[in-house]
């Protein structure tokens, strides 16, 4: 497997952005980005030069829409066709999931908590979701310096309540990107471990995010390793047999500064790596960057999930800086 760089939120003039998507492909590039997600708002017609953009840049893209309603954003990926979300109110909005899942693609909540009317229409999410299982992702950070901002701590929390109560979802981030503008802001990054084969990179993308395979960063991509009896599960996967009491996992976390190291900048600093559960905080480190990877061991008694994360100080505030989805246990 192989991890890829994305960046899932994105818009051409297509509907409210101000750039080609030629344009949006030729700046994900320079930024170092393997793929993006175009999603504009209610339409796919920005697809329609997709593979010669793709051969032209060397740039992969993953269709997909921004289903944007009155009652809530939804970005859509991997679908083949144009979604219609008019027929859809706030009490059935799994019609709609179950239309998205038919053609074989993911539907994530865009920006659940970001300020809705009058300030932007149906961006504060007020569907009624009966079954979290429909739901396979939430965009935790969104827009720029995202983990300082209010609505996507909201976002990560509701992310971590929906993981301690069962519910096996992922977490990506999205810059919501409209045009092209040089930022000093720093730039959150989805990675995907994706399965090296055959298969339509949209396909092995799509079932990279199903199966929880994502971290998430500003800077260092962040990875996860928990070894019980010498069987080493990795993000996404599921510990068998981790009711047993008093079984020990080794737990490896690693951090790679290289990834995309000339887009981003931190200042020489000593890190906090934090193993988090439903059980709260596992334990906590503190680590120079060539102190990782960094071993530790853990009870699996009583878990349902457990994440890293990494804190420091990016830009004189210190915050989280990067995480990965959970490795869930059985």
């Amino acid at each position: 497997m192989t991890w890829i760089a994305c960046e899932l939120h994105t818009h051409t003039f297509h509907s409210d952005g101000r750039q080609s998507l030629n344009e949006l492909a030729l700046g994900a590039k320079a930024l170092g980005f393997d793929c993006i997600a175009l999603t504009d708002h209610n339409t796919m017609a920005g697809l329609a030069r997709k593979e010669q953009i793709e051969r032209e840049t060397g740039l992969l893209i993953i269709p997909g829409m921004e289903w944007t309603t009155f009652f809530g954003h939804m970005v859509i990926i991997g679908v083949k066709d144009y979604q219609d979300w008019r027929r859809v109110g706030p009490g059935d909005i799994h019609a709609g999931l179950a239309r998205v899942h038919e053609q074989g693609g993911l539907a994530g909540m865009a920006h659940p908590f970001r300020p809705g009317s009058p300030m932007c229409t149906g961006c504060f999410w007020e569907f009624e979701i009966r079954d979290w299982n429909e739901i396979d992702y939430i965009e935790v950070w969104s827009t720029t310096f995202a983990p300082v901002k209010k609505n996507n701590i909201r976002a990560y929390r509701l992310w971590t309540d929906k993981l301690n109560e069962g519910f096996r979802l992922a977490a990506t981030s999205g810059r919501d990107w409209h045009l092209q503008e040089r930022t000093d802001a720093p730039l959150s990054v989805t990675y995907l471990r994706i399965q090296e084969g055959e298969a339509p990179f949209t396909e092995r993308a799509i079932e990279a995010l199903s199966s929880g395979r994502v971290s998430v960063t500003l800077g260092p991509r962040l990875d996860l390793e928990v070894n019980v009896n010498g069987e080493v599960y990795q993000i996404g996967d599921a510990v068998k047999g981790s009711d047993e009491r008093e079984r020990l996992a080794s737990v490896k976390v690693l951090a790679d500064f290289t990834s995309r190291h000339e887009h981003w900048h931190l200042p020489e600093q000593s890190f906090t790596v934090s193993l988090k559960s439903n059980l709260g905080v596992l334990s906590e480190h503190a680590a120079m960057p060539e102190q990782l990877p960094l071993h530790t061991e853990i009870s699996v008694q009583g878990l349902l999930w457990m994440r890293a994360e990494l804190w420091g100080i990016i830009q004189g505030v210190r915050t989280l800086i990067a995480f990965t989805n959970a490795i869930y246990f059985d």
